[in-house]
C-alpha cells in the first residue's frame, strides 16, 4: 500500500511570548523571554514564584461568560489555537467531508485548575458533595478535541493522546498516520496545557524539577548553560492542520511544510529522569529518520526537548551526537523552551510550529539566556546561542520527551 503524503496547511498558537502565530514568531526571532512572576495566585510560600504565563489574555474576548465558565483554561487555549489554525488553512467548512476530518489533540494533564478548585472547595466544606456539574467535563483531558469537533462539526477520529510532555508530538504522529493510511483527509492536531496552578507549581517543586531562580526569573530557563537549575513551567497551546497533499493541492491551499516522519521510543529507565546515555532518545531519532526515509546528513535543524534541567540537556545532546556524528556540527540545534518555558503536553506542538516557521522564514530562533559554558557539552556544537541565525532549513526535526520515558520525534520538510 502506497502511503499518502501529508502536509501542514494551517497554524495557530497561544503562548507566553505571543497570542497568535505572528506574535509568537516575532517573540521567537527576537529572543523574547516569556517568564515573569506568577499572577494567578499568591506565591509567598512557594519555592518557585515565577512561570511563563499567557499574557494579556481575557477569556471573554473569545467566549461569552456562560461558555467560558464551562471551559477549563487548557480547553479555552485549545479552541483558540485550533480556531486560528482552521482559519489560517482557509478550509471551506461547507464543502469539506466532515466525516473525514479528525481532531487528535495532546494534553499531559488537562483541567488541573478545575480539579484543584473542586477538591479544595469540597475539603473546606462540611463534607457534603456539592460539586459543580461541569467538574468532570471541564477536567478530563479529552474534552479539548471534543469541544473542537463540536464547534466545527468535525466527525472523523476524535481523541486525546496523553504521554506527559510528549503528548502533542504523539498527537501529530497519530494524525500523520491516519492521513497516510487514507482514513482522513484533514486532521486538526496539536496540544494545550494550563498547569500554572498551586498544584502544578507545588507538585513540580516537590520533585525538585523547577528552577528556583526567583531573583532573576526572566533568565531562569537557560538550556545547555552550566548554571541551569530546572525547567520553567509554561502554558498555552499550538494547533496545526495536517492535510493529505492532493486534497490540499486540489483546493489551492497554502502549504507550510510536509510532515515526512514520526518516531517513538521508551527509555524504560526511570519515572522522571532520562537515561544518562540518551539510549531511548537516540533510538527515537533513528526511528524517525527511518520512517522518513532520510539519512542523518539530510537534517539541517533540531528543536530539542532542551528543558534546562541538569541531566536532560546533556543526555539529549549526547544522543544527537551519536545519531548525527560529524554532521552534528552542521546542524543548528536550539531550544525554544528558553523563551516559552516548558508547556508540558503542548510543548511538542508549539515547538513543531517553531520548526516549521524556521523553514518558511530561513531563520532559526535562538536558545536565549546562555552565559556559562558547560564542560559536559561539546563546545563545537552550534546551539544557536542568544541570537537567531539565518540559514536555509530544508529539513527540521522536533524532539519531545515526557515523564515515564516517553520519547517522540517529528520530521518536517520544506516543499519547493
Amino acid at each position: 500500500m502506497e502511503l499518502k503524503r501529508v502536509v501542514v496547511t494551517g497554524l495557530g498558537a497561544l503562548t507566553p511570548i505571543g497570542n497568535n502565530i505572528s506574535e509568537y514568531w516575532d517573540g521567537l526571532v527576537n529572543g523574547k523571554s516569556g517568564c515573569a512572576p506568577i499572577t494567578y495566585f499568591d506565591t509567598e510560600k512557594f519555592k518557585t514564584k515565577f512561570a511563563c504565563e499567557v499574557k494579556n489574555y481575557n477569556p471573554t474576548d473569545f467566549f461569552d461568560r456562560k461558555e467560558a465558565r464551562k471551559l477549563d483554561r487548557f480547553a479555552q487555549y485549545a479552541l483558540i489555537s485550533a480556531g486560528e489554525a482552521i482559519e489560517d488553512a482557509n478550509i471551506d467548512l461547507d464543502k469539506v467531508d466532515k466525516f473525514r476530518v479528525g481532531v487528535i489533540w495532546g494534553a499531559g494533564i488537562g483541567g488541573l485548575q478545575t480539579f484543584q478548585d473542586e477538591v479544595v472547595n469540597f475539603a473546606e466544606g462540611d463534607g457534603t458533595p456539592r460539586f459543580n456539574p461541569f467538574f468532570i467535563p471541564k477536567m478530563i483531558a479529552d474534552i479539548a478535541p471534543g469541544n473542537i469537533s463540536i464547534k466545527h462539526g468535525f466527525m472523523g477520529p476524535n481523541y486525546t493522546t496523553v504521554s506527559a510532555c510528549a503528548s502533542s508530538a504523539n498527537a501529530m504522529i497519530d494524525a500523520l498516520n491516519y492521513i497516510r493510511l487514507g482514513h482522513c483527509d484533514v486532521v486538526v492536531t496539536g496540544g494545550s496545557e494550563a498547569a500554572v496552578t498551586q498544584a502544578g507549581i507545588g507538585g513540580f517543586n516537590a520533585m525538585h524539577a523547577l528552577s528556583t531562580r526567583n531573583d532573576d526569573p526572566e533568565t531562569a530557563s537557560r538550556p545547555f548553560d552550566a548554571t541551569r537549575d530546572g525547567f520553567v513551567l509554561g502554558e498555552g497551546a499550538g494547533g496545526l492542520i495536517l492535510e493529505e497533499y492532493e486534497h490540499a493541492k486540489a483546493r489551492g491551499a497554502k502549504i507550510y511544510a510536509e510532515v515526512i516522519g514520526g518516531g517513538m521510543s521508551s527509555d524504560a529507565h526511570h519515572m522522571t529522569a532520562p537515561h544518562p546515555d540518551g539510549v531511548g532518545v537516540e533510538r527515537v531519532m533513528l526511528n524517525c529518520l527511518r520512517d522518513a526515509g532520510l539519512e542523518p546528513k539530510d537534517v539541517d535543524a533540531i528543536n530539542t526537548h532542551g528543558t534546562s534541567t541538569p541531566l536532560g540537556d546533556v543526555a539529549e545532546l549526547k544522543a544527537i551526537t551519536k545519531v548525527f556524528g560529524e554532521h552534528t556540527k552542521n546542524i543548528n540545534i536550539n531550544s525554544t523552551k528558553s523563551m516559552t518555558g516548558h508547556l508540558l503536553g503542548a510543548a511538542g506542538a508549539v515547538e513543531a510550529i517553531a520548526s516549521i516557521l524556521a523553514m518558511e522564514h530561513g531563520i532559526v530562533p535562538p536558545t536565549i539566556n546562555h552565559s556559562t559554558v558547560d564542560e559536559n557539552i561539546d563546545s563545537s556544537l552550534n546551539l544557536t546561542l542568544n541570537k537567531a541565525q539565518r540559514r536555509e532549513v530544508k529539513v527540521a526535526m522536533s524532539n519531545t520527551f515526557g515523564f515515564g520515558g516517553h520519547n517522540a520525534c517529528v520530521l518536517f520538510k520544506k516543499i519547493d
